[in-house]
This record gives C-alpha cells, sequence and structure tokens, in this order.
C-alpha cells in the first residue's frame, strides 16, 4: 500500500462467477480492517453465485429450474431478484429478458453487477467510499473516489482481451458528469450469448459485435447494455429516444457492428476523455 493524505491504495482481485471482481481505492484503515472489509464485500459475491448460479447443480436456482422446487418455497432473495428483472423488462420495453429461449429463467445477466452493487455499498457503508470496482468489465466509481484514473474508463476494442489486437476504442471521462458506470456487451468473449426476446424463437443477436452502455446505475447500465446489444442496429436510436423522454434516466452508449461502424448516441461525444 502507498500512503497518499493518510490514506493507502489498496487492489483486491476476486474470481467469482467465472469472471474476476476487482476493487481498488484508497482506505483509511490499516491493511487488516481494510482486507477484512474486503473479505465480507467479497463473501456478498459469493453467496450470490451460490444462490444463482445455473452452473451449481444444487443451486436454488438450479433447483426450481430442474422442477424439484417452486420459487415460494426459495429464500425471499431469490423473489426479489424474480421482481427486479420483471422491472428492467418494462424498462427496457421488453428488450431484456431474464427467460432464456427454453423459458428457463436465467437472471445472469443482471446478477453479477446486483450482487457488485451490494458489495460496494457495504464498504461505503462501512467507510471504504474511495472505491472502483471492476465486475467482470463492467465498472462502477463511487462519488468519493480520488484517483484521477478513477474517473477515466477505457472501452475494449471488439476482440477478447488475449487477442494480440486487444486494446481501446475509445476512453471516457465520467468526472462531472451525472454517471457513474459502465457496462459492456458483446460476443468476444463468451459468442452470441445473448438473445432477441422479441423473436419467436429468441434466436441470437448478431447485428451488433459490442455495445457499451455509460449510466448512473451499475445495475441497470448493465442491464441496458444486454438490452441494447438485443436491440442491434437500431439499439442507438431507441436510446435516444428513450433519452428525450427520460432525461433523469439518460445515459449514452457506443455500439459497434459487424462491419465495424461505431454508431453513438448524442451525447457520447461529450464523454470522451480530453
Amino acid at each position: 500500500m502507498n500512503a497518499k493524505n493518510g490514506m493507502r491504495e489498496f487492489f483486491h482481485h476476486e474470481s467469482c462467477m467465472g469472471t474476476v471482481f476487482k476493487f481498488a481505492g484508497h482506505t483509511p484503515f490499516d491493511p487488516e480492517k481494510t482486507e477484512s472489509l474486503v473479505m465480507q464485500a467479497c463473501a456478498i459475491l459469493h453467496e450470490a453465485d451460490k444462490t444463482f448460479s445455473l452452473y451449481k447443480p444444487e443451486s436454488p436456482l438450479s433447483r426450481m429450474a430442474r422442477g424439484e422446487v417452486a420459487m415460494e418455497d426459495l429464500m425471499p432473495v431469490v423473489t426479489d431478484i424474480w421482481n427486479a428483472c420483471a422491472a428492467c423488462e418494462r424498462i427496457t420495453q421488453g428488450w431484456f429478458s431474464a427467460f432464456t429461449p427454453d423459458k428457463t429463467f436465467d437472471p445472469s445477466g443482471l446478477v453479477k453487477t446486483w450482487a457488485a452493487k451490494a458489495a460496494a455499498a457495504h464498504l461505503v457503508e462501512s467507510g471504504l467510499s474511495d472505491l472502483t470496482i471492476n465486475a467482470g468489465g463492467d465498472v462502477w466509481v463511487s462519488d468519493q473516489a480520488t484517483g484521477e484514473d478513477d474517473w477515466r474508463v477505457g472501452i475494449h476494442k471488439p476482440v477478447s482481451i488475449a487477442d494480440a489486437e486487444a486494446g481501446t476504442v475509445a476512453r471516457v471521462d465520467l468526472r462531472g458528469t451525472p454517471y457513474r458506470a459502465v457496462a459492456t456487451s458483446g460476443s468476444a468473449e463468451r459468442g452470441n450469448h445473448i438473445w432477441n426476446p422479441k423473436t419467436s424463437d429468441r434466436a441470437a443477436a448478431t447485428e451488433l459485435v459490442q455495445v457499451s452502455v455509460i449510466g448512473r446505475d451499475l445495475v441497470l447500465t448493465d442491464v441496458w447494455a444486454t438490452a441494447a446489444f438485443a436491440m442491434g442496429n437500431q439499439a442507438i436510436e431507441i436510446i435516444n429516444r428513450f433519452n428525450l423522454d427520460n432525461p433523469a434516466q439518460s445515459m449514452q452508449a457506443l455500439a459497434i457492428t459487424k462491419d465495424g461502424e461505431l454508431l453513438a448516441t448524442d451525447g457520447f461525444a461529450r464523454l470522451l476523455a480530453k
């Protein structure tokens, strides 16, 4: 840890949900207390994974998917997430859906950032408020973040991070804006894993290779990134229209088509880092 105005830098990487969560910032606490708080936050992530993973056969959600239990038999948090997914479906006009093509309830498009947001809230409430979190590529910056680079977020090229061409296609600066989150959905790492809920067979969405959304709330920003990818080439038009109708909930987005064309919302250019 490097001392800075009585604060010390801290970093922690936690593997969970098949990805890596990165915590970073400055702490007023000693290393032991800082580590304890971060471990408590990580426990929130692992509990969410234990509850909602469809890759864990004995998770409550896997048991529900197999028809062994009904939702009302499970802990209240499952109902909470079900309701949150339904609310997000309404907000995105049906472009976000937590049901797979085979009609299995799969809230993975929300749970990762929902758990990250809960972990962040625990740290901020515990006094570790100079903080940023990178939840597998989805970034949240606290109001109290002091690092100059904390506010500058790179948007990755639509290729795997292991690719020789890996790098950033753009860098945005959130300082002085209402935005605190950046989330990206794409096919580079996981292939065509996002479906279009408005087609009869919920076919894979393939018109875009990547879309990044800049928003106010980490969970909603992540949800909109998934929804925008499903929208395909009309995503920017839909988000621009949403922003006009809902200025208090406005967001910005950058989409990349299969042909490499960049499409951006009306206010995106103002966020580009100088």
